[in-house]
């Protein structure tokens, strides 16, 4: 079955750098968009950055200089280096699969990992 495992959150202080990593297993990986989203407390889940099996990159203008999404195809992985965090960047962090199609798939989410950004 298809698995997503983030790893990679933690505490760090204002202004710190984490990078986030999304092991995707079950799935022809260059067949899948690769996401991350979060979620802060209160609050819906947003799009935080996504990349294509071919490394077309979108970034929310929220993170748009301070995180970088990239990917490993040979890994099946997908990264997210967040660098300069702020409180504000606090949440569940959670990678997605989503296909390029619907006949070659359908989306997939991980568990989330919680990153937490203190002034």
């Amino acid at each position: 079955q298809v698995q997503l495992v983030e790893s990679g959150g933690g505490l760090v202080q204002a202004g710190g750098s984490l990078r986030l990593s999304c092991a995707a297993s079950g799935i022809l990986f260059s067949n899948y968009v690769m996401a991350w989203y979060r979620q802060a407390p209160g609050k819906q889940r947003e799009l935080v950055a996504r990349i294509t099996p071919g490394s077309s990159t979108d970034v929310a203008d929220s993170v748009k200089g301070r995180f970088t999404i990239s990917r490993d195809n040979s890994k099946s992985t997908v990264y997210l280096r967040m660098n300069d965090l702020k409180p504000e960047d606090t949440a569940v962090y959670f990678c997605a699969a989503q296909p390029l199609s619907p006949r070659l798939g359908y989306e997939s989410w991980g568990q989330g990992t919680q990153v937490t950004a203190s002034s």
